[in-house]
C-alpha cells in the first residue's frame, strides 16, 4: 500500500506529556494523539452523535460543559437525522469555530463499525466541504457505546485513508484518544496499513 499511495509513515515521538504519531496521507498531516481533545488548537472537532444529537455521550459531554449547553440545543433543531449525516453547530466557548456531530448510532446507543465507517467518511467529507484546515476527532464507539477500541480503529482508519487521499481543503487530522489502551489501537491499526 505504502507504494502505491505515496503514504509514508514519519515519526512517532512524545507530545505535551502524552504519545503522538504523525503521517502524511495524500495532502493531509494527521497525528494521532493520546490527550484531551477539548484543548486541540483545530477549527473544528468532530465528535460521534445519536440521531437525535443529544450530548450525553464521554467525549461530547465533556464538550458541552466546556463549550456550554448552547450546542446541544444547536444540534438538536437540526434533527433527527440519518445514520450518516451530520450536524454543524458553532464551538460555543470553545476557541474552535465549529463542531460536527456525525450520526453513528440511533437512540439504542449502539454502533456498528458499519455506522462508524459511514459516520466517519461522511463528516471527514464535511469538513472538507466546509474547507477547514484542521479538525480533531475522538474514537467513536469507545466510551459509553464500548465499541472494541480495535474494531472502532478498523473501521474509522480505513476511511481516514480513503477520504484523505481524495480531499481538497483539509491540511491536518488529529485524532485525538483519551487513553493508552485506545491510542495504542489506533497507532497499530495505521502502522498495518502503512507496513504492506
Amino acid at each position: 500500500m505504502r507504494g502505491l499511495f505515496a503514504q509514508e509513515l514519519l515519526t512517532m515521538t512524545n507530545f505535551y506529556g502524552g504519545k503522538i504519531m504523525e503521517l502524511k496521507i495524500g495532502k493531509v498531516k494527521v497525528l494521532v494523539i493520546q490527550g484531551d481533545i477539548s484543548t486541540q488548537d483545530v477549527d473544528a472537532i468532530g465528535l460521534a452523535a445519536n440521531d437525535r444529537l443529544w450530548m450525553g455521550g464521554r467525549v461530547a459531554d465533556a464538550l458541552k460543559r466546556k463549550a456550554g449547553e448552547d450546542i446541544e440545543t444547536e444540534a438538536m433543531k437540526q434533527g433527527p437525522l440519518n445514520i450518516g449525516e451530520v450536524a454543524v453547530t458553532s464551538g460555543g466557548e470553545l476557541t474552535i469555530k465549529k463542531i460536527l456531530h456525525t450520526v453513528v448510532m440511533g437512540q439504542d446507543l449502539a454502533p456498528t463499525t458499519d455506522t462508524i465507517r459511514h459516520g466517519t467518511k461522511n463528516l471527514l467529507l464535511k469538513a472538507d466541504e466546509l474547507k477547514l484546515d484542521s479538525l480533531a476527532i475522538p474514537a467513536f464507539g469507545t466510551g459509553m457505546a464500548k465499541v472494541p477500541a480495535q474494531e472502532s480503529a478498523r473501521a474509522m482508519v480505513e476511511q481516514i485513508i480513503d477520504v484523505l487521499l481524495g480531499t481538497n481543503n483539509l491540511k491536518e487530522l488529529r485524532v485525538v484518544l483519551h487513553n493508552e489502551g485506545i491510542f495504542k489501537a489506533f497507532v497499530e491499526e495505521f502502522s498495518k496499513k502503512f507496513s504492506r
